[in-house]
């Protein structure tokens, strides 16, 4: 069978723009003559559209563009994403659901079965579990559909799987000659290496084809990566997408090709193309066409502004440089360098003035008390009113420039550096941002070297360093993986690492800052768990506090 991929780049809720995508690439199927064309999951919507499918009036639409979609359809087979409705007595009555339409009608559809309810996913709250899989005859082959999470529970490759149910081994039970995923699988990096040997080894086993359809995107803090991939029975991979873009692929399971082992770049590649991707995709769904950062001169604003240029174009991004008394002349020379390396516009406005003005009216109530990280707020503060300034008076997307080992811990300000509308780096250790860094400088000197080398300062006070109220980045970031993403606990971390007082003070200060990340900008989320939605931890609890057990 000849058959068409089409990785599309939806938008969440545009359904009449994501019905015109979908005519657009059937049309193009036609012309490219195959049999079959598939689209993701949930094309008609985007993934995932959260709370609007609580909405009776958007289902409604998306209901009347499914049936509008198919009847367009002719001889081609069209396989798309959708939200349909089954009501009973009990439950919501919604499904996530691949349609299957040829002819100018919906011939067959398959519900999702296993719905995901851990990290940035909560299906349950939405639909209900398909009862049964079945397959379908078309052009003499038996087809076997299941949507993105019903193929992540194959026996032969999970150590511990999540669910009971294995419905892609009951399509194949069932007498599947080629299976078919539709997917929205969110970006991580190593997720991607992960999806390859995991189908690799489906279809190894169970000997039979697999196209699997996924989305490409950002939406929100969410990037998702595309590389749609076609296996032959054998379990080679013969056919992969673009990764980071649409794509328009063509399968031909009857033809021979030359098998694909390399699927990943390294960290820095594919975490610098991510980060770029998600930042373009956020600016352009929003409406901004230009973007700001407030540059310190540090690593963490310059890398900002890289991936922003790149994003948008040098012409497209502004910087404002905003020294005080505490800054030091090499920060702003290297800032300027930078500037000039990227090819952009600059502001350089003294907070000094307003901080000054601040602390004299603020005299008579603090009379007596010595300078604390009041003062220091204060400062970060000044700058997050000037940088807001900026963004409302130019309408420029406020990037914020903390990383994700700051965020952790709290080592940022709120309404301060922490104001804007998109964490760009806030899913990237300390440590990582570093190498990207590096990795962005292997050719030619962008980001400045010094900027690089010298250690990194908050310079909110005279010769403040981070490590005079932080571990060595190193150690911490060592800490934070696995608290954050492996869930150790302190012994546990104790035995890696060594220092029980330092990993108990790390610990304490994640914790004490979760207020914090509550109130910051969606982070783009590069790793396994990220700050934002699919984190959820409560602000005000006592586990660690009276769990003394953890803290002796």
């Amino acid at each position: 069978m000849k058959i068409a991929l089409c990785q599309m780049n939806p938008i969440i809720g545009d359904i009449e723009g994501n019905k015109q995508k979908i005519i657009d690439g059937y049309n193009k199927a036609i012309e490219s003559r195959v049999d079959l064309i598939i689209f993701p999951e949930l094309t008609i919507t985007g993934y995932s559209p959260q709370d609007l499918i609580e909405r009776k009036a958007f289902r409604d639409i998306v209901t009347k563009t499914t049936i509008e979609i198919a009847a367009i359809t002719g001889d081609v087979g069209l396989i798309f994403g959708t939200i349909t409705e089954e009501f009973d007595t009990v439950g919501t009555g919604l499904y996530n659901s691949a349609v299957l339409c040829y002819n100018g009608k919906i011939q067959f559809t398959q519900h999702k079965t296993l719905l995901p309810n851990y990290d940035v996913f909560d299906e349950v709250r939405y639909f209900e579990s398909a009862k049964e899989v079945y397959v379908h005859e078309f052009n003499g082959e038996r087809l076997g559909i299941s949507i993105c999470e019903d193929i992540w529970n194959d026996a032969d490759y999970w150590k511990q799987r999540r669910y009971y149910r294995d419905p892609v081994q009951r399509l194949v039970e069932k007498g599947s000659t080629i299976l078919i995923n539709i997917s929205a699988s969110p970006y991580a990096y190593g997720r991607r290496e992960e999806r390859y040997k995991m189908l690799s080894t489906l279809t190894k086993t169970n000997q039979l084809p697999l196209i699997y359809v996924c989305v490409a995107g950002g939406q929100t803090d969410l990037v998702f990566d595309g590389a749609s991939m076609c296996f032959n029975q054998n379990g080679s991979l013969e056919v992969m997408g673009k990764t980071f873009d649409e794509d328009f692929l063509i399968y031909d399971t009857k033809k021979e090709y030359e098998p694909i082992t390399e699927v990943e770049e390294s960290l820095e590649d594919e975490v610098l193309s991510a980060l770029i991707y998600g930042v373009k995709e956020y600016a352009i769904k929003t409406g901004f066409s230009k973007a700001l950062v407030g540059l310190s001169g540090g690593i963490d604003s310059a890398l900002v502004t890289y991936i922003a240029v790149k994003a948008l174009g040098k012409e497209n991004v502004h910087v404002v440089m905003m020294p005080s008394q505490y800054s030091s002349e090499g920060s702003v020379k290297d800032s300027e360098k930078l500037i000039s390396n990227l090819g952009i516009t600059s502001d350089n406005i003294s907070i000094q003035p307003v901080f000054d003005k601040i602390n004299e009216m603020l005299q008579p109530a603090f009379e007596g008390l010595s300078n604390d990280i009041t003062e220091e707020n204060m400062q970060a503060r000044i700058r997050g009113l000037y940088l807001m300034a900026f963004s409302n008076k130019f309408n420029y997307l406020l990037c914020t420039t903390g990383n994700k080992s700051e965020m952790a811990v709290g080592y940022a300000t709120l309404y301060g550096d922490m104001n804007g509308a998109l964490g760009v780096i806030a899913d990237v250790y300390k440590t990582d941002v570093f190498n990207i860094a590096r990795y962005i400088n292997s050719e030619k000197e962008i980001i400045p070297n010094n900027i690089i080398t010298k250690p990194p300062s908050a310079e909110l006070r005279p010769d403040q360093k981070d490590e005079d109220s932080l571990p060595p980045y190193e150690l911490l970031d060592k800490i934070l993986r696995m608290y954050l993403e492996q869930y150790k606990e302190v012994d546990e971390i104790v035995s890696v690492v060594g220092n029980k007082e330092i990993v108990k003070n790390v610990l304490q200060l994640v914790d004490r800052n979760e207020f914090k990340r509550y109130q910051s900008a969606p982070p783009l989320r590069v790793s396994t768990k990220s700050f934002g939605y699919g984190r959820r931890i409560p602000i005000v609890q006592g586990w660690r506090k009276k769990n003394t057990s953890l803290t002796k």
